[in-house]
Order: C-alpha cells, then structure tokens, then sequence
C-alpha cells in the first residue's frame, strides 16, 4: 500500500498529515531543549553545592587529616565530577538531538514545499486543460446547434412552393456549411477531449502517484530520524552511566574508608600535651598554729603552675620559634616535623650544589660548553642556604634534645611527687621546669595596674583581676608579655596589654 494509490485524491490529508509530523519533530526539539537546560542547571547547582561544603583554609585542611571529614571531602569532588557528567548530557542531547534534527528539519520543510508545489502545479494544468476542453464543448455544442438549425431551415425553404430555386440553392449552401463548421469543431472537441483524458490519466495514475509517494517516503524518512532522536535521548545518558556509576561508587567508598579508631588515635596525637595529672592537693593544718617554714622560697615565692581545668577556656600565648608556647607533647611533634622538614630542604640544596659542581667540572673540561665562572653565583648561593639549613637543622635538633631531656625530667619529678618526698624537695621538684624561664629579681623595675580580668590558665601564666595593683619583675621584650608579682606573692606572665603602667 502507498500513498500515491491508495491516497490520490487525499491531498489535503496528506498536506495536514505532513505538517504535523514536522510539527512533532519541531515539538521535541524544544523538548530535548528544556531538558537540556535543566540538567545544565542541576549541574551548576551540584558545583555551587559541592564548592559551597568544600573544606577552605588551614583549620579545615587540619580537620581533613580525619578519615571521616577526608571522606567528606571526597564524596564532595565525585559530586562535582557528576555535575560534569550531567553537562556532558546536556551538551550531547543538544549537538546530538537538537543541532542535526534542527538542521534535517529544515531539509524536510524544503522539500515538502517542493513537494506540494508539483502537486499543485500538476493539478493546474490538469484544470486548465479541462476548461479548454470544455470551451471547446461548448463551441462544438453550438456550432452542431446551428448546423441542425440551417439544415432545418433549408429543408423548409425547399417544401415552401413558393421558394425560387436560388432561394433554396442558398439555404442548402449555408446548412451545408454549418454542418461543415459543427464537424470541425466536433473533431477538435473529440481530439482536446483524447488529450485531456491522456493528461488526466497521467496526472492520476502517474505524476500524482510519483509525488505522493515521495512525500511518504519523506515522511518515513522523518519518523526514523525521530526515532532515532528518541533513542539517542536515553542513549546520550546511557554512555556516561559508567562513568556515573564510578562517581557513586567513589561516594560508596568514600564512606567505606571511613575509620573511627583511627580517628580517634589522631585526635590523640594532634592534641596530648604531655603533661601529667596534678597531683593531690596536701592538707594544710591552721588549727595547730603551724606554719610552713621560713625559706628562700617563701621570700621569693616560686612560680605555681597555672591551674590546668578540664572544661576551662585555656590562653593561648604567642607562638614562639622553639614551639615552646606548646605543651610538651605537642613541641615534640612541631619541632621534628620541622627538623624533617628542613632535612629534606638541605638535601635538595645538598643535590643542586652537586649538580652545580659536577656541571663545573664539566665546563673546565670542555669550555666550548659553557663558562665555569658564570656558575660561581649559584654555587655560592647554594652553599650559603646549605650552611643555613645546616644552622637551622641544629638549633631545632638542640630544642628537640631539651625537649626530650625535659620530658624524662618532669616525669622523674612527678614520680618522685606521687611517692611522698619532702614538702620542700616537692616544691623545688614542682617547679624546677620553670627554673630557667625566671630569674629571682630582688626589687620590681615598675608598679602597673590590671585594666582587665586576666585567667593565667596556660603554663608560665598568672591570673590578675580588673584593678589590681602588681609588680612588674621582667617588662615586656617585644614579645607582648611582661613578667609580674601579685600581692599574694603568684608570679607569672601576663599579657603587657592587660595593664596599665604606674600606680
């Protein structure tokens, strides 16, 4: 079955029904437009999403050294990875489907115009052909009416007796020409007539059923191409499926790696200072009317660990070089990451220096290579870091030594305390640490008076309340600290802008 057979006098059907498939595929592509619009806007938001969640700065780099907060992390760049499969999608429907259906339907409306043209013109002519036939009809109709009108008239004249012989010679000469003129024009209505009926055969057996048929095969053609759209549609998303599947898969493992021990050990590690717990708290007897003896200690009063609260807001002092601002477990670590640190840096130098001299040695060989002297400022560049990296390396070595030596001391000295010695040698035990950090001053170099309430709760500190008068043992070195006595004889360091000077 086709078109052109069983369809010849369905034009207008054919017209509507080729519109409206071309209206179809017009249809889904802006479909397949809006959903790639909505999947490059999904895109832009799981990046805005992922970016927005995204660790930034040091304290979230610190945080992210834990598998659980790493694994974040990491769920957020397979979420950006996916975003990008999502504009991948987009961008192949809109090449793939969009582009090349735009572009072919602007083929199909072309050549349905072309299509319909033929049709039409075809069916002018057919028309124009049928007028003159039946203009010639006509003329035959009216000829052969006049014919039979002059015979009848001649035969008339030739019964009236009173008819001359010219008279009735005359009428049969104008019906006999008459007659002659009816059958000229019977001819030609005869032969217009063969004509017509040639070219209407043609027109509805042939050139009809030709141009038909192409336009179903247009249309045919249009469907697959349409089918071939839709399937593309899943397709499209069907190749970035793996690729998909590995995001979340990342997600999945992301969660997997996850290690809440581990976690735990390195919250550990990042903050145990080092320190040991106080030890109790001896049992002062007033009632008897003793007092503890008379020493140095009590003319000079020694410096009391601050007091180190569990849930306590504890004062960060300024950072100092050796890390010394840190609670010993801590320094330990900074200071060896920066021995390490600086290790590796001097060998780097050390490989440049080799590199340099071993490049010397082969321009003093080969002087057409190049000229030693012009590597003198490298080298000698190289070897001044070299000797300070090796400068640097020794003095964080002494300071992790001291902080080692110091560890195993105060370790030594809190056993001693836990196992009862002496109240003096406890004391002096206590306290020894802070030995070197304060030296006994006999007179205050200054008076000064606290503006704030400070809580001295971090080691070496003193706390001081608003308005208290203090004097000042050590001022401040530029470091913004200052060394003072309280009235109650504490002795510590307390920020130099917590106070005022003078009385």
């Amino acid at each position: 079955m086709d078109w052109g057979t069983d369809l010849w006098d369905q034009y207008d059907h054919i017209d509507k029904h080729t519109q409206s498939g071309h209206d179809l595929v017009d249809r889904y592509i802006k479909f397949v437009k809006e959903r790639t619009e909505i999947e490059q806007s999904y895109a832009k938001q799981l990046r805005s999403l992922s970016k927005k969640y995204a660790k930034r700065g040091s304290k979230e780099e610190q945080d992210c050294k834990f598998s659980n907060h790493a694994s974040l992390q990491e769920i957020l760049n397979e979420l950006n990875d996916y975003a990008g499969q999502r504009e991948l999608i987009a961008e192949n429907m809109m090449t793939g489907i969009c582009v090349e259906l735009t572009k072919y339907l602007q083929e199909l409306k072309q050549e349905r115009k072309t299509h319909l043209s033929d049709a039409k013109k075809a069916q002018q002519v057919l028309e124009s052909s049928f007028k003159q036939l039946e203009s010639i009809k006509k003329r035959y109709a009216k000829e052969w009416a006049e014919s039979e009108k002059a015979t009848q008239q001649a035969e008339k004249i030739e019964s009236d007796v009173n008819a001359t012989r010219l008279d009735v010679e005359k009428a049969k000469q104008h019906a006999h020409a008459r007659t002659h003129t009816a059958e000229e024009c019977r001819n030609d209505y005869a032969a217009q007539l063969q004509k017509y009926n040639k070219e209407q055969n043609f027109y509805y057996y042939s050139e009809i059923p030709q141009i038909y048929n192409k336009m179903q095969d247009m249309d045919e053609r249009r469907i697959r191409s349409l089918a071939e759209g839709y399937c593309q549609f899943s397709e499209i998303e069907k190749k970035v499926l793996p690729i998909i599947t590995k995001c979340l898969e990342g997600i999945s493992s992301a969660g997997r790696k996850i290690n809440e021990k581990q976690d735990s050990i390195l919250f550990i590690e990042q903050h145990k200072s080092g320190f040991e717990r106080p030890a109790d708290v001896e049992f002062e007897d007033y009632t008897q009317g003793i007092r503890p003896a008379t020493s140095e200690s009590s003319l000079n009063p020694p410096k009391v660990r601050a007091k180190l609260w569990p849930f306590s807001k504890k004062h960060k002092p300024p950072a100092a070089e050796d890390f010394s601002h840190l609670p010993p477990e801590q320094k330990k670590k900074r200071l060896q990451a920066k021995i390490d640190d600086i290790t590796k840096e001097l060998q780097k130098t050390q490989d440049q220096s080799e590199a340099l001299e071993k490049m010397k040695g082969v321009y003093e060989q080969n002087p057409q290579m190049g000229d030693p002297s012009s590597l003198e400022p490298q080298i000698s560049e190289t070897a001044q870091n070299i000797g300070r990296l090796k400068g640097e390396l020794a003095k964080y070595e002494t300071w992790l030594s001291e902080a080692v030596g110091g560890e195993e001391s105060s370790n030594a000295i809190n056993n001693n305390t836990q196992h009862g010695v002496g109240a003096a040698d406890q004391l002096q035990s206590i306290y020894s640490e802070f030995d070197d950090e304060f030296e006994d001053v006999e007179t205050p170099v200054g008076q000064c008076m606290a503006l704030y309430t400070f809580e001295g709760n971090s080691e070496g500190t003193v706390s001081i309340t608003e308005g208290e008068m203090l004097s000042i043992m050590e001022d401040d070195k530029g470091d913004g600290w200052m060394r003072v006595l309280r009235a109650s004889g504490d002795e510590g360091y307390i920020p130099s802008s917590y106070v005022k000077l003078g009385p």
